[in-house]
């Protein structure tokens, strides 16, 4: 894959520009005058960060950790039968992707399941897929702040819930958030093809100049 995307970035700068990821979820819109002509302002939404339990058992901010990475996110748990081993065999894809270039982006999977789903569980479910941890994060912790995360922070579910015992989230999504914070991209985490369109996007937003991001 990541040959591919190196590719991917050649082909880009042969042609003279780069097409960056989008930007996704608008907060809202203002209008101002420029020069006399008014002109709209879109603001996107940053999201805001959230402390849980890795699979060693430390307490992770997302955003303080992980100042300057690119971050992937999963959401899964580890007594699934259906999508979630094949969804944690093809972010495999990536790490193995980066493996040379570990501090352009950091893999996490937050469990839907973080009842069940202790520390030592997530470490034992990392293990079986040769996970680095110093680079994928296996995270647990309050249900309803995971909940408000994945539904309000990163929006990978429409259904309305609070949390709650009866709650449940299930999602094939892998959503990329750039150095700052921003959602850049959302793929099929079931589709190797869109992960290695995932990985061609993390190369480019490493290229991505620092600039102020919050208007578009």
């Amino acid at each position: 894959m990541l040959p591919l995307s190196f590719f991917a970035v050649f082909k880009y700068l042969s042609k003279g520009s780069l097409h960056m990821p989008h930007y996704y979820v608008v907060d809202h819109v203002d209008t101002e005058s420029v020069e006399g002509k008014m002109q709209l302002d879109t603001f996107y939404h940053q999201v805001a960060d959230i402390t849980l339990t890795n699979q060693l058992g430390k307490k992770v901010s997302i955003n303080n950790d992980l100042k300057g990475k690119i971050v992937v996110i999963d959401f899964f748990f580890t007594d699934c039968p259906t999508i979630c081993p094949r969804l944690t065999r093809n972010m495999t894809l990536l790490q193995r992707a980066f493996k040379k270039n570990d501090s352009i982006c950091h893999l996490i999977s937050i469990t839907v399941n973080p009842e069940r789903d202790s520390f030592p569980v997530l470490r034992a479910y990392a293990d079986r897929f040769g996970v680095n941890h110093d680079h994928w994060w296996f995270l647990t912790g309050d249900k309803k702040a995971i909940y408000n995360y994945a539904r309000n922070e990163l929006f990978v579910s429409v259904q309305p819930g609070d949390g709650g015992p009866d709650d449940f989230i299930h999602t094939e999504k892998v959503v990329v958030l750039d150095k700052d914070r921003y959602i850049r991209g959302y793929y099929d985490g079931l589709d190797s093809a869109a992960l290695a369109h995932c990985a061609d996007d993390i190369i480019l937003l490493s290229l991505e100049n620092k600039h102020n991001k919050k208007k578009r």
